[in-house]
């Protein structure tokens, strides 16, 4: 095997992270010759929606799904968080290579922090979890859904739709554009999405030369900090419709997972921490998602539990 085609959304952050793999991978066996190849999804078609009215985060995954499961692409890259629970038969996450920061920030041209936004500022955001965890801390906003690429919704602050944005970090920081970041969320405080900012590998199932050489790029660190937070997503079954963060951090051979889940509005509002040894991250996100459920957070995700 020496020629690989890499699938991604067409975006400028999607090719800026696919371009990160591309581009390891060529670091570590030279005689590869790899092509990314664009694809438009359903979810950069649909803007006028927010992701929990249509068909959640599986809209930016489908038509790329598609590509790898016929053989068109070899792997393809996505941001781990826009990736489901539960994937296609035939395909499977061959790793999780690399993570930029987690943290999610706010965009405002004239606010340090949030403190700072005046009252009932308006606040864009396409994000449940986002939206729960701002009007949990200042119920006077008025959240308007935003979608598009990170470009368009700067343009769209600028023109004055809105006072602020809420946006990760992660992908301002990949596109260079970290210098229009106001202040940062404390992950512990303020929890991203699971797997906000790692990348996900999706491969077809049995391609095992393809998956060693994901594995070789993986950091054992990242790696259970975002299978923890994807385990305790799963445990919870909670997708796009009921908002939820977590965050895992690993320090030596401990794992501090930390987690929410919250009503829409900010009325609700639970959130748990465990720690234990790393190895032990599968029954950790296990105890903490039992904890979640125990505190009253059933309620909230009801049937989808």
């Amino acid at each position: 095997m020496n020629k690989l085609i890499i699938g991604t959304r067409a975006s400028n952050l999607a090719l800026a992270q696919a371009d990160t793999v591309k581009k390891s991978l060529e670091e570590f066996d030279g005689n590869l010759q790899i092509e990314i190849r664009k694809i438009t999804t359903k979810g950069d078609r649909i803007l006028n929606k927010p992701l929990a009215e249509i068909e959640g985060k599986g809209l930016f995954l489908k038509e790329i799904e598609k590509y790898l499961l016929e053989g068109s692409i070899d792997l393809a890259v996505h941001s781990l968080k826009d990736v489901p629970v539960d994937l296609p038969r035939g395909l499977k996450l061959a790793g999780y290579p690399f993570r930029e920061d987690p943290r999610d920030v706010l965009v405002a041209p004239n606010a340090a922090n949030l403190r700072d936004l005046p009252p009932d500022a308006v606040v864009g955001t396409g994000s449940l979890r986002r939206k729960a965890q701002l009007l949990q801390r200042r119920s006077d906003l008025k959240i308007i859904p935003v979608r598009g690429n990170v470009n368009t919704r700067l343009e769209k602050l600028q023109q004055g739709e809105f006072q602020a944005l809420i946006l990760a970090a992660a992908g301002l920081k990949r596109l260079g554009l970290e210098d229009c970041i106001s202040c940062y969320f404390s992950p512990l405080d303020f929890l991203p999405a699971a797997g906000q900012g790692a990348l996900a590998v999706e491969i077809r199932q049995g391609d095992k030369e393809i998956e060693k050489l994901i594995t070789e790029l993986e950091d054992e660190n990242i790696s259970i900090q975002v299978r923890a937070e994807r385990a305790l997503l799963s445990d919870l079954g909670g997708g796009c419709h009921v908002p939820i963060g977590c965050h895992g951090r690993v320090q030596a051979d401990r794992l501090e997972l930390s987690a929410m889940v919250g009503a829409p509005d900010g009325s609700e509002y639970y959130r748990k921490r465990l720690q234990g040894p790393k190895v032990r991250y599968r029954e950790i996100a296990r105890e903490l998602a039992d904890k979640l459920l125990e505190a009253g957070a059933e309620e909230l995700l009801g049937e989808d539990i």
